[in-house]
């Protein structure tokens, strides 16, 4: 194992001390879960998309996996001021690309979520969110001489602004997934910022009749909500086959290549990528990637107990909270908890935006996390 002596006061060297080790292994086997999985659903998933030779998404997924090591462990070489500058231009590019993608974007599935540059295609959401947690505690780390919430800082409205500019255009696209993301990383810094909590109910009160109005305005988000209350529905054909997964792995599961469901299941390389580590580890391995997802959330939260920077704990719990709800979201709908909703599995769903981006975040969050001296690191 690579190791450096406490005297190494090289760039790697004070890295290796200050970082939080235990979450980056956590992350590094997150990552060879996706690959095995990857490598299992590749040849059924390379003959439904034609065209491909049986290992070539495995192929592709590790050089995504490579690429988002080396992401993350690049990122968390930053320091916290550096990062914020990241953050914020990484911002205000993330606008421009969602809005390019509602004008030039491919139309995938009745949704424009997609850009193509250079032949590679990427959600612009997958940065968005990302950047706006760590640009939104900038802007509510700002504090009046009383340390009170900043109601009348401009920063504070500008920071309001920012949320609806994101969640509109996300709207439009329609991306109703990423917007609840984006809302609820909106509403946790709210909330650790000292927000009332009277207000935070009026938000989640907002927020709960926002989805009332999805429900009725949305096709595909009354279809999805229908079809988990109504299993009789066409609508429920992909969960029912998770299920299925699910009920064959049983507690040890059929062996790495030996499920048979996914062959049925049309996004088991992506979206439902846990049904297959379902049939084919079984329960305990499925229950130790929970496990892993777990890890990861509340060591970092951890971290964060003695943090003085206001800045640096804002963004690492705006961080870990949308990591933590995208793992989320992705295995209840895998497991019939919640109506399927299309969003992928941190470091082991199949794809290089997302990968790029999961790693992006995670330096960001390991960046901050790591011991420093003196006044706790302020951006």
């Amino acid at each position: 194992m690579i190791s450096f002596a406490r005297t190494d006061t090289s760039l790697f060297g004070r890295w290796w001390w200050t970082v939080d080790l235990w979450t980056l292994v956590a992350l590094i086997c997150l990552m060879g879960f996706g690959a095995l999985l990857i490598l299992a659903a590749s040849p059924v998933a390379a003959d439904r998309i034609g065209g491909l030779g049986s290992f070539q998404l495995a192929q592709r997924q590790i050089v995504f996996l490579s690429l988002g090591l080396v992401t993350l462990i690049g990122v968390s070489l930053l320091d916290p001021l550096t990062l914020r500058r990241v953050a914020v231009a990484g911002m205000a590019v993330s606008i421009v690309l969602l809005a390019l993608a509602l004008l030039v974007g491919a139309e995938i599935k009745g949704a424009t979520r997609w850009l193509s540059i250079f032949g590679i295609s990427f959600q612009p959401s997958e940065l968005a969110k990302l950047t706006f947690a760590v640009t939104l505690a900038w802007l509510l780390s700002v504090r009046g001489g009383d340390g009170a919430f900043p109601w009348r800082r401009p920063e504070t409205w500008i920071a309001v602004v920012l949320w609806l500019g994101l969640v509109g255009l996300l709207i439009l696209q329609p991306d109703l997934g990423q917007a609840l993301v984006i809302s609820a990383i909106w509403g946790v810094e709210l909330f650790v910022a000292g927000l009332p909590l009277q207000w935070v109910g009026a938000l989640g009160l907002t927020g709960g009749l926002g989805l009332i109005g999805a429900y009725f305005a949305l096709p595909h988000v009354s279809a999805r909500i229908n079809g988990f209350f109504d299993p009789a529905s066409a609508a429920s054909y992909q969960i029912e086959r998770s299920t299925e997964a699910f009920m064959n792995g049983g507690l040890f599961g059929r062996g790495p290549g030996e499920g048979t469901v996914k062959a049925l299941l049309p996004d088991s390389q992506s979206d439902f990528i846990f049904a297959v580590a379902g049939e084919e580890l079984g329960l305990i391995i499925s229950l130790v990637i929970v496990g892993l997802f777990a890890f990861v959330v509340l060591r970092g939260f951890s971290r964060l107990l003695r943090e003085e920077s206001l800045f640096v704990l804002l963004a690492s719990t705006g961080l870990l909270a949308q990591f933590g709800l995208q793992a989320l979201i992705n295995m209840a709908s895998a497991l019939s908890l919640i109506p399927t909703k299309g969003m992928t599995l941190p470091f082991i769903s199949y794809g290089g935006s997302s990968m790029i981006a999961v790693a992006f975040g995670m330096g960001m969050v390991l960046a901050l996390t790591r011991r420093r001296v003196g006044a706790g690191g302020a951006a």
